[in-house]
């Protein structure tokens, strides 16, 4: 298969492509950064599998804080909103799914040194540039993941680039290929040319009438934008006063004992463990083996003076954990599979246990403490309670109070004041805003930009809909101010004509003029043409793509004129803007000395064409895999 791609994509065009894959999602934490669901939903169904609305908003919110942390001022929330994004997204992740499985059934693997060598590499877990063991069980705790887990996501990160990596690995790019782009690309060329400059008219008057004319003609050029300015009522419930005043402590304390149960801390067991992996759909002879060496492992963990830690870091396939002795950290029940979890709560402090089976594999568990199990006392949570209470009284008052608006607004659609007066709540306006929206504010928001300029709000008259602005924050909009897009006037805009035109005559005399002396430039040879136009002639001996101080437009000209032929020079002719030509004569094309460039650079441009023909091939191959697979998006649940 990969020999296959590789021969559909070896021609130059589908190499040298630069750039990173752009197809891989880069491993984030997040777990619990949604609030979970009891509606068996999805967004998308990849074959049999499923990407359900909490990966997808989990993936929506990883990338939000990601984007956030990178752009700072710049960021842009609105851009989540939007549904060609969201598809962006849902697509990476699909496309990650079918990477993922088409590695399996290719039977590509991640090993464990790949998986310890990523971890390794991940600048949260290190300090002073090394891997840190101690910052990567905080990082973990914090986010309340467990090094399984975690390794779980690496494993699974990486296991969308194998593919990739494989077809760069295996390409039959080498050294030859890169001298033959680099004899392109350095290459030379000796030229000699001469710039035409903008001509001088003879005729310089613009009539009233031309204006007039032009002006008509091209009259969506000079109008002013359609714009907009809205009256609205802004709902927001982290605003809103929570009415907890009659909330005291005999209140928060019935609370906190029908309660109790939430502040709770659990008993944690604080363990490390040695996992000898038995294979996906293992023979009986893999599992038998497998259980041998568990039980070889297991003997030498309880011989007496044995170093466990030492054992872990030999012979457990956990990468995510071997690398620091097995230590899971401190672990509590729910976080661990069944298997796992009744064994580890069934031992006794420094217990070690027989190898116990779990999804993962055979597993030796050292319990090495046991922290009890506590109750947090009222004053400790008392200040979480009470804030409970209010962001409970704030989300029920803000749900009455946009039920009363939205009813009143639908029952007089024509203004907003009958609810705002009714309600006592405040109508704000906006500055005029066109279809391209404000700077800031609400007219910012691309759903209010939309909704200002629907037909039922701008044309009817009609006060919006809500509109969501994000969680439990809504507004609803009522035209103010519509100013249509009008034509300019033309006393307003008759200058920028006369000068339209002129440029225009300039432009068509220039044209003219140059092609005339690019017709006798075979018979009679640059330096005569110069002559007659009374220019020098200037010279670029050895001139590279990227020379200094030349127009950018006369170079991309030269280098792509046919090379000379019979020792004759070819001919060019190419606008420089602003009524201004050049005649070119190219002399000569010198390949470019791969020599030139240093082992290291040479070796970096190959790994960068392989990654290039990976991209191009793994693109092509995703192609295959959407087409032979039933892939469903529902648009309506993003």
């Amino acid at each position: 298969m990969l020999q296959s791609l590789r021969e559909k994509f070896m021609g130059w065009p589908g190499v040298i492509i630069f750039g990173g894959l752009g197809l891989l999602m880069a491993v984030a934490f997040g777990v619990g950064s949604y609030s979970v669901s009891n509606q068996d939903t999805w967004v998308a169904k990849v074959g049999k599998h499923k990407i359900s609305q909490q990966e997808f908003q989990t993936q929506m919110n990883n990338l939000r804080r990601q984007m956030s942390e990178q752009q700072g001022d710049k960021f842009d929330a609105a851009e989540f909103q939007q549904t060609s994004f969201k598809k962006k997204v849902l697509d990476g992740m699909i496309d990650r799914y079918l990477l993922q499985s088409s590695s399996d059934k290719l039977g590509l693997v991640v090993t464990k040194a790949a998986i310890r060598a990523q971890i390794a590499d991940v600048p949260a877990f290190q300090i002073n540039g090394k891997f840190d063991p101690n910052s990567y069980q905080a990082v973990l705790t914090s986010n309340g993941m467990t090094p399984m887990q975690f390794q779980q996501k690496v494993q699974a990160d990486l296991q969308t680039k194998l593919l990739p990596s494989a077809i760069s690995d295996t390409s039959t790019l080498g050294p030859a290929d890169v001298d033959a782009y680099l004899k392109l690309q350095m290459q030379t060329r000796d030229l000699h040319y001469v710039v035409l400059p903008r001509p001088a008219l003879q005729d310089t008057k613009v009539s009233d009438a031309a204006v007039a004319a032009y002006y008509k003609a091209h009259q969506s050029q000079f109008m002013t934008p359609e714009r907009v300015a809205v009256k609205y009522i802004e709902l927001d419930a982290s605003k809103l006063k929570a009415p907890t005043a009659k909330v005291g402590d005999a209140a928060l304390k019935a609370r906190y004992a029908q309660e109790k149960s939430r502040f709770v801390e659990p008993q944690q067991r604080l363990v490390s463990h040695i996992l000898v992996k038995v294979p996906t759909n293992a023979t009986p002879a893999q599992q038998k083996a497998a259980l041998a060496k568990a039980n070889k492992v297991d003997a030498l963990a309880k011989a007496k003076g044995a170093d466990f830690a030492a054992l872990a870091k030999k012979y457990s396939d956990d990468a995510g954990s071997s690398f620091q002795g097995g230590n899971l950290g401190w672990l509590q029940k729910g976080v661990t599979n069944k298997a796992f979890q009744d064994a580890m709560f069934a031992m006794q402090k420094g217990q070690i246990s027989a190898p116990v089976l779990t999804p993962d594999g055979y597993e030796i568990i050292w319990l090495r403490d046991i922290r009890a199990g506590k109750t947090k006392p009222f004053s400790e949570v008392r200040d979480q309670l009470l804030a409970e209470v209010e962001k409970t009284e704030r989300e029920k008052a803000y749900s009455t109070l946009a039920g009363k608006l939205t009813d009143l607004v639908y029952e007089n659609p024509a203004s907003l004041e009958p609810a705002a007066e009714k309600l006592h709540l405040t109508i704000q306006q906006t500055g005029l805003f066109s279809r391209d929206g404000g700077k800031d504010g609400i007219a910012a928001n691309p759903a209010v930009v939309k909704a200002a300029f629907s037909s039922s709000v701008l044309k009817d008259g009609n006060t919006s809909d809500p509109i969501t602005l994000g969680t439990n924050h809504i507004v609803v909009i009522h035209v103010m101010t519509h100013d249509k897009a009008t034509p300019k006037s033309l006393a307003s805009v008759s200058d920028a004509i006369r000068q339209a035109i002129l440029d225009q005559r300039v432009d068509q005399a220039a044209k003219k003029s140059a092609q005339a002396l690019f017709a006798k430039l075979p018979a009679a040879g640059l330096e005569a043409v110069a002559k007659s136009a009374q220019q020098p002639v200037l010279q670029l001996k050895g001139a590279t793509r990227h020379q200094p101080n030349v127009s950018a437009v006369l170079l991309d000209k030269a280098f792509t004129m046919a090379h000379p032929a019979d020792k004759k020079p070819s001919f060019g002719m190419v606008s420089l803007g602003n009524g201004s030509f050049a005649l070119l004569s190219l002399d000569a094309v010198h390949p470019g000395n791969p020599d030139k460039l240093p082992a290291m650079q040479r070796k970096m441009l190959l790994a960068q064409m392989r990654q290039a023909f990976a991209t191009s091939a793994t693109n092509e191959w995703l192609k295959v895999l959407k087409q032979n697979t039933d892939v469903k998006v529902a648009t309506s649940r993003l």
